[in-house]
């Protein structure tokens, strides 16, 4: 049965000014008309291979006014939803060309999810990755089982070496692209979060340059019901999406942020097919600080228990950020997208998080080197219940008059409210005590 509807046509009519041919993409060929039949076709195939992810009611709802949903795509077996792209791309592959092998040039979600599926379905699978690439990624791409070449210095020396392979030896090389079964295969997570969350008001989704998940989402829900408002997030650092879509093609020269917090939040617009879908069905699209992100990650940390990077946490950062007050008191589902943050980076993002947040603070004070005057200064902390993380005491170079001696104190409170009335008591006693702002 074919189901056709207005949001079908408007669909069509996107698609059909796309150019069928692009010097970028190494699967040109499976480029067509990208339908609700065609996301329907890839749920069904995808189903034995993807977790259905659960779509649950936060605890959050309370703290911004609204009913918020959260699917947890981090829980997918590589921590991203990338999976559902890559399985309906390799399971579509003719079996010739299973039977060869593919290969891939990056250490991002999208290889991840290569070398685990591939694997799976026993395709031979190969990624190159550059010297740079953290020891942890290469370790978990071999655990996936994939085949790892380190080659090159940068990424682009690693693709290089990947299509020299591909061309001598018969292997498809894949890069992240906007063919219509990837897009496909990323449009199922719409399906699972209209059937999960009735009366949908509003949907959120991770944007930046590889708006794959946002355009392909976004055509399920809008043939479902036109009137659930699709919502883009993207980094005000990186505007690659909301500059692409003003220019009316993909912009090729942003400026690109090489630094794993960001990953795809920052990449390349990568086809003009996402752009021209997301241009015709997605509602709005908005930016937000690097400070609203890292909030964002402490806040799903504390209340949803849940470790995501940047991009997993971009859409919730939008509420942080108060962008969107329409949705105040409306039903508001988020989709919380890749949990892949190396260790290193989560404890600097926490510990940076809990500073922005006005909950970690410190401050400065001369005292006099006699006995008894840094338990008076204890004891006014314990007083006001905060948490000393940290305390130095500083003589030798201390620029005030002799016997004196400088105390640096680092500690925790509770909320913005609990640090200034820290700060009040402490200027009762100590007038010149000095705030490190942060």
């Amino acid at each position: 049965m074919k189901i056709v509807s207005r949001n079908e046509e408007l669909l069509r009519d996107a698609v059909s000014r796309i150019p069928q041919s692009s010097s970028r993409t190494s699967l040109s060929s499976y480029n067509k008309l990208i339908r609700f039949e065609d996301i329907s076709a890839a749920a069904f195939k995808i189903q034995c291979g993807v977790q259905k992810t659960p779509c649950m009611y936060s605890r959050l709802s309370k703290q911004y006014g609204m009913d918020i949903y959260l699917k947890k795509e981090f829980l997918q077996y590589t921590g991203s939803v990338k999976e559902r792209g890559v399985l309906y791309l390799l399971t579509s592959l003719p079996q010739d060309q299973q039977r060869k092998g593919v290969i891939v040039a990056s250490d991002s979600n999208f290889s991840m999810a290569v070398a685990y599926h591939a694997s799976e379905l026993r395709i031979p699978v190969f990624v190159i990755m550059s010297t740079s690439t953290s020891p942890a990624r290469v370790k978990m791409c071999r655990e996936y089982g994939a085949m790892v070449i380190s080659y090159g210095t940068t990424t682009k020396d690693s693709q290089t070496h990947a299509r020299r392979l591909a061309q001598e030896n018969g292997y498809l090389y894949l890069e992240e692209e906007d063919s219509a079964i990837y897009l496909s295969g990323l449009g199922t997570v719409g399906l699972e979060v209209y059937e999960q969350v009735p009366k949908l008001d509003a949907v959120i989704f991770p944007a930046g340059g590889h708006c794959g998940l946002l355009a392909g989402s976004a055509a399920a829900l809008k043939h479902l019901n036109p009137h659930i408002s699709v919502i883009g997030v993207e980094s005000e650092n990186f505007p690659v999406l909301q500059q692409s879509l003003k220019a009316g093609h993909p912009i090729e020269d942003q400026a690109c942020s090489n630094h794993n917090f960001y990953g795809d939040v920052s990449g390349l617009c990568f086809g003009s097919n996402s752009l021209q879908l997301t241009g015709k069905l997605v509602d709005k699209v908005v930016a937000v600080r690097e400070e609203d992100i890292l909030i964002s990650m402490l806040r799903l940390l504390e209340y949803e228990r849940a470790t995501v990077d940047a991009e997993g946490a971009i859409g919730l950062a939008a509420l942080v950020a108060g962008k969107l007050p329409e949705l105040k008191g409306k039903r508001v589902a988020i989709i919380i997208c890749s949990g892949n943050l190396e260790l290193h980076l989560l404890q600097q993002c926490i510990a940076r998080a809990l500073t922005l947040d006005n909950r970690v603070c410190r401050f400065s004070l001369v005292l006099s080197d006699c006995p008894g005057d840094i338990s008076k200064l204890l004891e006014i902390l314990a007083r006001e219940e905060v948490r000393v993380l940290d305390i130095k005491q500083e003589r030798a170079f201390v620029t005030s008059e002799l016997f004196t001696v400088k105390v640096t104190c680092t500690l925790e409170t509770r909320d913005k409210i609990h640090t200034a009335q820290l700060r009040n008591a402490l200027l009762e006693r100590y007038p010149t005590v000095a705030w490190t702002e942060r």
